[in-house]
């Protein structure tokens, strides 16, 4: 329903400014942020359970995955964390484009008032929006440590486990061969008290949480061994291969990480054991350097918004150019800032689609790239001839 509404009224908001009523235009403004807001939450709910797969119990007997609680997958608190911070982050990509688009109209001396009017809407509504980013992007953090703590650990470049509280690193050099982080630069307990909440917590390290794979590997094999005799057995699987893969099931995933190099888990040598473990690390310095540049844009966005907020309200609407010329610039950085985002959200859960339960290596189409170029090239075709056809 919630695309439906926000499908239906988007081309109702974009082609009714010149044919609504004021009234209808502002109404099916409403509609579009209400629909778009519903399908945010239904999509991040859906990521979060993929994230942190709560409210659903592997079923050997029919060899799926299903729900056992609406309420726990609606209510996950990884989705709930997700869904705040990238509406926020909606909020300020649309508040600094509107913010740009007034700088440009103040430059170039048209709808002056209109504009002056906006950039005061946009910081007043940019400044709170880019706060919450912040804010709430903290408890996506803290989420991490107790759900992805291989992600959480990458993201920091952390090797080693380190006692409480943890040092944030501002900068550094990630090694992933020699596993350091060189010419690192660390700030003092905020880690800690991002990733814990507490100064008496530690944070486990990638290589002792590479050392927990491996054993989830090994856990995870007598989890398989046991699905393919109940598989086998069907109906007449003894009470003792149910209670093993009950105590070794939720590391079932891990076995199928060796899918990779071996065609039966069972089979696996030591070797790829190992192997199998040690892709549960994504390669590191993409996530270390995506996350840095996504927290300094989030901070910019607040410096940025805090000083038109000031200069609309102590300084009677009079912007420099200079400062009109960096609204317009910066119309692009809040994109990037939100793709960096889902960069280390996704990138982060390698290699799982479904976090510890399905590979992503598992869960690939077997579409080629020339099938899924061709598609894209379509659809792209499609739109542009609507849209030309619309304009004329």
């Amino acid at each position: 329903m919630a695309f439906f509404l926000e499908a239906t009224f988007v081309g109702l908001f974009f082609f009714g400014w010149d044919k609504l009523s004021r009234i209808g235009h502002l109404a099916v403004t409403w509609l579009v942020a209400i629909g778009s807001n519903f399908s945010a939450l239904w999509i991040l709910i859906a990521n979060g359970w993929m994230q942190n797969p709560v409210g659903a119990v592997f079923n050997p007997d029919t060899m799926r995955m299903e729900m056992t609680s609406f309420f726990d997958v609606m209510f996950n608190p990884v989705a709930q964390a997700k869904f705040v911070h990238t509406v926020s982050a909606g909020y300020v990509t649309a508040a600094v484009f509107v913010l740009g688009v007034s700088a440009w109209y103040l430059l170039k001396g048209r709808h002056v008032e209109l504009a002056r009017r906006s950039i005061t809407v946009a910081a007043s509504f940019g400044l709170a929006s880019a706060l919450s980013v912040v804010i709430l992007g903290d408890e996506s953090g803290y989420s991490a440590t107790l759900n992805q703590k291989m992600k959480l650990a990458a993201i920091e470049g952390m090797w080693e486990s380190e006692p409480a509280p943890a040092a944030f690193t501002v900068f550094g050099v990630p090694d992933q061969e020699a596993r350091e982080t060189k010419y690192a630069v660390h700030i003092p307990y905020v880690m800690g008290l991002i990733g814990t909440r507490s100064l008496t917590t530690d944070i486990p390290g990638i290589n002792d949480l590479l050392d927990v794979a491996q054993e989830r590997v090994r856990s995870g094999i007598i989890a398989y061994d046991a699905l393919m005799t109940i598989r086998k057995d069907r109906g007449n699987t003894s009470a003792d291969v149910r209670a093993t893969f009950e105590e070794h099931g939720n590391d079932l995933g891990y076995a199928f990480l060796l899918k990779r190099y071996v065609d039966d888990p069972r089979d696996a040598s030591e070797a790829q054991i190992a192997q199998a473990a040690n892709d549960t690390l994504p390669t590191v310095w993409p996530l270390f350097w995506s996350f840095r540049l996504m927290v300094a844009l989030g901070f910019s966005f607040i410096a940025v918004m805090a000083y038109f907020f000031w200069r609309s309200s102590f300084r009677g609407q009079v912007y420099p150019r200079w400062a009109l010329w960096g609204a317009v610039a910066v119309i692009p950085t809040p994109w990037i800032a939100a793709e960096l985002g889902w960069f280390v959200a996704e990138y982060g859960r390698q290699p799982w689609t479904v976090d510890g339960v399905l590979p992503t290596a598992l869960s690939v189409s077997h579409l080629s790239v020339q099938d899924l170029l061709l598609t894209l090239v379509g659809f792209i075709a499609f739109y542009t001839v609507l849209f030309i056809v619309e304009m004329g």
